[in-house]
């Protein structure tokens, strides 16, 4: 997979104990289509459910797919997750010469 695919998140029903070779061959997913590294994760491995992340056009598949029904649900939205704000260091706002506190307050 493409590190800047669109993803989206699916839950599978699997017998406890599977491997993501088996969430794939259930669904019928290539590897290009599953984040490897994100791999199966158990999400309540006693009833069989685990989180997979596959591209957003393997989602949309999915979804038309009648032999896949049953044994998944999604897809659900993978938002990117990006700090609000600039990244500060820890030395940021430590300064001798904050007489605010550093509190980001406007004047005015």
């Amino acid at each position: 997979m493409a590190p800047e695919s669109p993803t989206v998140l699916i839950t599978v029903t699997l017998p406890p104990g599977s491997a993501l070779e088996d969430a794939r061959r259930r669904l019928g997913l290539t590897e290009d289509e599953v984040d490897t590294a994100y791999g199966l994760v158990p999400v309540d491995p006693a009833n069989g459910t685990y989180a997979l992340l596959v591209t957003a056009e393997a989602g949309a598949r999915l979804q038309g797919a009648p032999e896949a029904r049953g044994s998944y649900q999604g897809p659900f939205a993978n938002p990117k997750i990006e700090p609000f704000g600039p990244v500060q260091s820890k030395d940021d706002g430590d300064d001798e010469g904050d007489e605010d506190g550093g509190g980001g307050k406007a004047d005015g």
